[in-house]
């Protein structure tokens, strides 16, 4: 499976991010690619106000999206941000292409280092698995749960989308949190994030990114990985090799809790 991760910088216009978004999945399916994964918050950035922006997944932004990767034959993972009946909004992982188009709400929510997404953003229920893929969302990552939990329902691999807030440590816990994450399910995990905005970010907790997105191997190795600056990464994953690892380190058979 290729798969390419599209490690960019949101800006607030979602009419401007999905020109990003355009010229990104073209690079990718020229590279081969056949899933192009976005980061959180890729429709807007964080610091922006989300509930105006707000789309359901039959709305403009998101068809547009799908046109682009049915263009291109890929399936597009990409962060947005749809309504939600309490007057948040949702935390939205988009996947579409020609067949499918769906959306997993992100279920844990960042109320942490300052930062109270709760606030604005509702919690999603539900995980979800699409054949091979499971998907999830930048804070989810410190819950093993739902990584073994997707493994369970037949993911082997998990494409995880972020916006990683700043700040001391904050770069170690998130590639020890990817490893760890892919040797808990025996999955791989990609693990794809907002680039670091610079200035842009100015003073605000908003978490707005630092790039370093990478790609976990079954084993919890990494796989590839890439530094802090807007960047296109295209890997090839041996889905083979996830067998082979459940087989030597039977992590999900030997659970007992």
């Amino acid at each position: 499976m290729r798969v390419a991760l599209s490690q960019i910088t949101s800006s607030p216009s979602p009419t401007e991010n999905l020109e990003l978004v355009a010229a990104q999945v073209k690079a990718a399916a020229a590279d081969g690619a056949s899933v192009v994964l976005f980061p959180e918050a890729t429709m807007a950035c964080f610091g922006t106000s989300l509930g105006p922006l707000a789309e359901p997944l039959d709305g403009p932004w998101a068809t547009a999206v799908r046109a682009i990767a049915a263009e291109h034959d890929v399936l597009v993972v990409a962060g947005m941000f749809t309504p939600s009946p309490d007057g948040r909004v949702f935390n939205t992982l988009l996947a579409t292409d020609r067949d499918r188009h769906v959306g997993y709400d992100k279920i844990h929510l960042y109320d942490a280092f300052g930062f109270q997404e709760s606030r604005t953003v509702a919690p999603g229920d539900d995980l979800v698995v699409l054949g091979d893929l499971g998907v999830a969302t930048c804070y989810d990552v410190r819950f093993p749960g739902v990584f073994t939990g997707l493994a369970d329902k037949g993911a082997s691999v998990v494409l995880l989308g972020a916006s990683w807030g700043a700040g001391p440590g904050k770069r170690e816990q998130w590639e020890l949190l990817v490893r760890a994450r892919a040797l808990d399910s025996t999955c791989w995990v990609v693990a794809c994030g907002q680039a670091d905005p610079g200035a842009r970010a100015g003073s605000q907790k908003a978490p707005t990114g630092i790039g370093y997105s990478l790609v976990a191997a079954p084993d919890g190795s990494v796989f590839a990985s890439l530094g802090a600056d807007p960047e296109l990464l295209v890997v090839d994953l041996d889905l083979d090799r996830v067998a082979k690892v459940r087989e030597t380190i039977p992590v999900l058979a030997n659970r007992r809790i």
